[in-house]
Parts: C-alpha cells; sequence; structure tokens
C-alpha cells in the first residue's frame, strides 16, 4: 500500500463506501488453500548485476526451439524471419507511432494497417479485412459472436478439428451472450476421408454459423465448398480459421470455397514464437457483412489537396460509440505485430510466398516418409501441409519426454490437450517447416526408432 497515493483516511472512506471494515475482505472469494500464510521468502534487493545473472540462470534451463530439432505445431509454428523485420519495426517511427485516431500525425501506421489489410485479403480470397486482432483465438470468438448478430439465431457449431483452446476461448465469450455452442466429437485423421457430411448433418435452420480449421488441428485438409453450399441454403455462415497462413500459399483459398468470414493467426509470419505471444490475428470478410465486423478498418482517401491518404473508415468499439452499437470491446488491434507481418510478406513478394508453402510441404512430406518407414509408427494423414498426425506403438507423452531430455522437440502428444480420450494416448502431432534441416529429420528418426518399440 505505500506506493498507492491514498492515506488511510480514502482507504476506510472506500471500504465503508462498499461495506467491509479490512481491507482481506476484498479476497474473500479466493480459495483458502490459495492464499499465502506468509510473505514470499524473496530477496529484499540485489544490484542490477547480480540480477542480471540470476535472470539468465534461469533463462538457461529453457530449451529454446531455435537451437534443437523442433517439431513442435498446433497453432504455433517456428518460421524464419528475415532480419530486416525485426530492423524495420524497431525503428522509433513504428515503436512511438501515436495510435492512429488522428490522421494527420499518423499517416505511416494508417498505410501500414491498410497494407495488412489488403494482405490478408489476398491470401485468404475474401473482400475486406481488418487492421488486426490480438490473436487467433480471440478472432475465432469474435467471428462466432458476429455470425449471431448477423443471422439473428443462437446456435454455433464447431468442427472437432478447431483448435481446442479456440474452443475454448470461444465458450468463454458465449457466456456472455445467448450463443449455444454445440462441439462435434475430434477424431483421429482417416487418410480416406476428407469430406464434410457430417458437419453438414449438423446445420439447420437455427444454425448461426460453422466453425471449420484449415488444415484442422490434426492437419487434416478439406474442400468446405460442399459445406459452404449447405450453410448458404440453411441461412448459416460458414467460419474457416488459419491457424498456419504460409499453407494459403499453397492451397485453396477459402474465400474460393465459399467462406463467409475467414479468421485466423497471423503469427507465422514475421512473428516469433515467443513462448506464446504476442501475436497477432486476422479478420475478413464478405463486404456484405462490413457493418458487423468488429476492429478498425484503415482506409484509403485523398486530401483537399488531392493526394492519397489514410484514414479509420470504421471503428466500431465501445470505446468509440454507444456501447448497444459496438460490435466488440476487445478488439483494439495487434500494430507492431501486423507490421511485422505485413513486412515478411512483402519480402516475400507473390512468388516468394508461394516457394515457402511449397518448400514447407515437401519437407514434411519427406519427414513423413521417413517416420512411415519406422516400426511402431504410422502416419494417419491422407493429405497435410506442413503438420500431421502419427500413431506410435505406446503412449505419446513419454516419448516426447524422453526425447525433450535428448534435446529434440519431437512434437505435441495430443492426450495433453484431450486428457478425456483414451483413444488419443497413443497420438501425436508433428511439425516440419522450412526451418526443419535434414540432420534435423534424422535426430528425430533416429531417437524415435530407439524410444519406439
Amino acid at each position: 500500500m505505500r506506493y498507492l497515493p491514498h492515506t488511510t483516511e480514502d482507504r476506510r472512506a472506500m471500504m465503508a463506501d462498499i461495506g467491509i471494515t479490512d481491507i482481506q475482505e476484498l479476497f474473500k472469494d479466493v480459495p483458502e488453500e490459495a492464499r499465502l500464510d506468509s510473505p514470499l521468502d524473496l530477496p529484499s534487493h540485489a544490484d542490477e548485476l547480480s540480477v542480471e545473472r540470476h535472470i539468465n540462470d534461469l533463462a538457461a534451463h529453457n530449451t529454446v526451439a531455435g537451437e534443437v530439432p523442433c517439431f513442435l505445431g498446433g497453432g504455433a509454428y517456428r518460421h524464419h524471419i528475415p532480419a530486416a523485420v525485426d530492423a524495420l519495426i524497431q525503428r522509433g517511427e513504428f515503436l512511438t507511432a501515436y495510435t492512429p485516431y488522428q490522421p494527420e500525425i499518423s499517416q505511416g501506421t494508417l498505410q501500414a494497417l491498410f497494407e495488412f489489410q489488403t494482405q490478408v485479403a489476398l491470401i485468404t480470397g475474401m473482400e475486406v479485412a481488418n487492421g488486426s486482432m490480438y490473436d487467433g483465438s480471440t478472432a475465432c470468438a469474435e467471428a462466432v459472436l458476429m455470425a449471431g448478430r448477423v443471422t439473428k439465431r443462437r446456435c454455433a457449431v464447431l468442427s472437432g478439428g478447431l483448435n481446442p483452446f479456440y474452443c475454448d476461448v470461444v465458450e468463454t465469450l458465449a457466456q456472455f451472450t445467448e450463443l449455444v455452442i454445440e462441439k462435434s466429437r475430434p477424431d483421429a485423421p482417416k487418410r480416406d476421408h476428407h469430406d464434410t457430411l457430417a458437419l453438414e448433418a449438423h446445420v439447420n435452420n437455427e444454425t448461426a454459423c460453422v466453425v471449420v480449421q484449415y488444415p484442422d488441428f490434426f492437419g487434416v485438409i478439406r474442400d468446405f465448398s460442399n459445406l459452404s453450399t449447405c450453410c448458404r441454403e440453411q441461412g448459416a455462415l460458414l467460419i474457416v480459421v488459419v491457424t498456419e497462413p504460409v499453407a494459403l500459399g499453397a492451397l485453396k483459398a477459402p474465400g474460393d470455397m465459399g467462406a463467409d468470414i475467414v479468421v485466423g493467426e497471423g503469427q507465422s509470419l514475421g512473428v516469433g514464437l515467443s513462448f506464446g505471444g504476442p501475436y497477432v490475428g486476422f479478420f475478413a470478410i464478405k463486404e456484405k457483412y462490413l457493418r458487423q465486423m468488429p476492429g478498425r478498418v484503415a482506409g484509403e482517401t485523398l486530401d483537399s489537396n488531392g493526394r492519397r491518404g489514410w484514414v479509420l473508415t470504421l471503428n466500431a468499439r465501445e470505446q468509440h460509440i454507444r456501447r448497444e452499437k459496438a460490435t466488440s470491446n476487445i478488439c483494439t488491434n495487434s500494430g507492431l505485430c501486423a507490421l511485422a507481418f505485413s513486412i515478411h510478406l512483402a519480402l516475400l513478394g507473390e512468388d516468394g510466398f508461394t516457394r515457402l508453402a511449397a518448400l514447407n510441404h515437401a519437407i514434411a512430406q519427406s519427414l513423413a516418409d521417413h517416420l512411415t518407414n519406422l516400426p511402431g509408427i504410422e502416419v494417419l494423414n491422407g493429405a497435410f501441409f506442413n503438420e500431421f498426425t502419427v500413431r506410435l506403438s505406446r503412449a505419446a507423452a513419454p516419448v516426447i519426454d524422453e526425447l525433450a531430455e535428448q534435446r529434440i522437440l519431437a512434437g505435441v502428444p495430443l492426450s495433453r490437450l484431450y486428457p478425456d480420450r483414451d483413444d488419443f494416448t497413443d497420438l501425436a502431432l508433428i511439425t516440419a517447416t522450412e526451418t526443419t534441416t535434414e540432420s534435423d529429420i534424422q535426430a528425430l528418426v533416429k531417437a524415435l526408432s530407439e524410444s519406439v518399440p
């Protein structure tokens, strides 16, 4: 309390106003077992050099993805980021730019958002995109809420192939609305099963939207054109979630399949793994839904002298308009990460983007071929981009732990994300990108051959 500007009399008056007599009453809802009985046993102070050494010592316990063979994915992917990206985003004009409500002093920031929107619209095959969201999971949840507003319906169907963390975020935000969430059962990939008939059976005249992932969480690639037709006939919206945007350099664009809303995580382009954030969500739509889209949209215009310039043309946050008219209250954009995304994609160019996608798939296919030849390992996917599911002849989690001790990050055990599914115990999700070398693959193959009978 010593650092707060309130006097004892101030605090006493505030407590009286809310009907308590002791400050500890504010914490009565915290379970007793979660409270500290005594102050933390921490040193009272240390000099800067000592603290720096201590923090570095703690950091040395981490296994850094870029320093070992890394096959992690599941919604966050390790890609090579050109040095120019960091060099440009650290320029003072970008790091200290004023938030773009006053266009006369924010032209650079507004133009960067405009470029980001244009790139997202192009790679997703959609008509309009906003200036970014917090991350892919909140963009997904906001898309579901938007579908409820557009259709005036209450039921949202989530595919079993949607990232389970995204499902959690959708369900959390839906608690504050009248939306009912219907989740399909997640299933392991099957080589000969790529249709969407099971999802189509869930769509009826009460469905607000169907949410699918592309490629899905298990690496499966499906064409959602038939599902889109089914949704349109029933008056529902199709929401396509993309957690690996590099895949859009090789696959059919969601907009070309009839998607109404495309959202996703842009981390793969320009943004490092960074222990899970900050990341950048993207959000693209058909233009007819523009007024219901959350976030902000930067538009191109002409000034009084006929010169090209940029302004915010849509900003429907509750901070700026009447609350009942707002589309969202958590939809601020991730400006610096969006800028990194745009710089990386601009450096690649269209040809470089497609070549990067082709390289990712080729390396992943090589990895899958190596694993297929190992006894005790089965690659389940018939088609994939750079991520696929394998079945091991023993539980996957201890195998991955054993390989981590050998400084090989071998993938994600699905039992960690689906602890209630006994049939997922032997499954693991494995990813390869352009950063995966032949020696990385050989190290994984050798370690697995010794760990999996």
